[in-house]
């Protein structure tokens, strides 16, 4: 088993190019996840992992025994504290590859009247991570990040989202084709802005529904409000007009989920 003790070897600097930089990420087709929970979802979720590297102060021979053709690092402690972003995860870190997460590839759960979230422009780690957590705990069909402004890969969005990342099933497109999509499917559209729009609690989503929603600082662009089958919000009574987009995002899907799941009873 290979052991690694310099921060100067290459495998240990390109972990951290590949946390680092996006760019990094998207030329060599990889990221790195940390943590054993974030782990065992990306294998569960289909994720292929070519490099584990441990701390075997922390991970037993007997743990990784069922990581099969998996090549295997033992790291100083010095090299795990450099390239942890954690350091409770456990003692370990893996080279995973990314995935093409494209609309075609998505399978829906619930083929009869699947419900989407769909986030237009999103550039905080930490609220697309929360919406992927919610997602999760709805067991809601997809995330579809329209024009994101932020890596899906970036090592902030797994772990905010607590290894949802790899329960998910994540579209990435631009807004006009996530459009034609979502016609094409003959999947109503429900924009959340203020301008012209109606109490979210008034309207149905028990048919094929997609929630969108846009970020915090500029909101949904025109080509989402005009599309949509309808407008609506989330009434704001105090002095702001706006919430974090994470928790809009949970009120959404999960009036949607009451109405289908009262609708089953």
């Amino acid at each position: 088993m290979k052991r690694i003790i310099s921060l100067q070897n290459t495998q240990i600097k390109n972990i951290l190019k590949l946390q680092e930089k996006s760019r990094e990420r998207k030329k060599q087709g990889v990221f790195v996840i940390e943590g054993k929970r974030e782990i065992e979802l990306a294998l569960k979720g289909n994720y292929s992992i070519s490099t584990l590297f441990f701390l075997s102060s922390m991970i037993s021979e007997e743990y990784l025994s069922k990581y099969k053709g998996i090549e295997l690092i033992n790291i100083s402690k010095e090299i795990y504290r450099k390239i942890a972003y954690r350091h409770t995860t456990e003692g370990i870190i893996a080279i995973a590859k990314s995935k093409t997460n494209t609309l075609e590839n998505i399978i829906f759960k619930n083929k009869k009247n699947p419900l989407i979230l769909i986030i237009e422009g999103s550039e905080k780690p930490g609220n697309i991570g929360a919406m992927l957590r919610t997602a999760d705990a709805a067991n809601i069909d997809a995330v579809i990040l329209a024009d994101p402004k932020t890596d899906l890969y970036n090592p902030n969005v797994i772990r905010s989202s607590i290894g949802c990342l790899f329960t998910n099933q994540i579209a990435i497109a631009s807004s006009k084709e996530i459009i034609k999509y979502l016609e094409e499917k003959d999947i109503k559209i429900f924009a959340a802005t203020l301008q012209n729009s109606n109490l979210y609690t008034k309207e149905n989503y028990t048919s094929s529904s997609a929630l969108v929603l846009g970020s915090e600082d500029i909101g949904l662009t025109e080509i989402w409000r005009k599309k949509a089958a309808k407008n609506i919000n989330i009434p704001m009574n105090g002095e702001i007009d706006s919430m974090n987009v994470s928790v809009a995002a949970a009120i959404l899907v999960y009036e949607a989920k009451r109405q289908r799941n009262f609708n089953t009873i």
